[in-house]
């Protein structure tokens, strides 16, 4: 009877825990030795348009770059942390809190000759608490339109690799994000 009230427990615990984080798996504690778990986020490139595939690539870049945070498409029937969408704009991000927001693929950047994973990745990283560092060389990310159309790098430099693992490392996540401004547009 006190292993069944036991197990009971547990599981009541485990639900309110899956209830409390809206249905997503949360990132377990780790032990010293242990590194921690990535802090996983969903973007929905539903609206992104013939630029998905340079969104899944900017993603992509961002997984292979940092360690604290991973970048998924979103589940079908799961809300997203990111929508990215496509209009005819210039791209901007508009950061809800870190981690969460919304990009838009801007066509008047691409109609420039901006490279679209280079956007892509730019954007993501405003959401991932990352502001513009202009102006700026090619060899940052941040530094967007201002390093030039013949710029195709699409990505971060070991700063901003840091500040984005310094942002998901601790228990920073779901604070506002660095950058103040609501609107970010590059």
């Amino acid at each position: 009877m006190h292993v069944r009230t036991l197990t009971g427990g547990l599981a009541a615990v485990c639900l309110a825990s899956l209830a409390l984080t809206g249905g997503q798996a949360a990132a377990a504690p780790h032990s010293a030795n242990a590194p921690a778990a990535a802090r996983v986020l969903t973007y929905d490139a539903g609206g992104s348009a013939e630029f998905r595939g340079a969104v899944d690539r900017g993603a992509a870049i961002w997984n292979e770059s940092v360690d604290a945070v991973e970048l998924r498409p979103v589940a079908t029937g799961q809300r997203a942390n990111i929508r990215v969408l496509a209009d005819n704009g210039w791209p901007r991000a508009l950061p809800t809190t870190l981690g969460n927001g919304t990009v838009y693929i801007g066509r008047e950047a691409v109609n420039e000759g901006y490279d679209t994973v280079r956007i892509s990745a730019h954007e993501l990283g405003h959401i991932l608490g990352l502001p513009d560092r202009k102006p700026g060389p090619c060899s940052s990310l941040m530094s967007g339109s201002s390093a030039g159309t013949a710029c195709t790098n699409p990505y971060p430099n070991s700063a901003e690799k840091s500040a984005v693992e310094g942002n998901f490392g601790g228990a920073l996540v779901g604070r506002a994000p660095a950058v103040r401004d609501r609107v970010i547009v590059d």
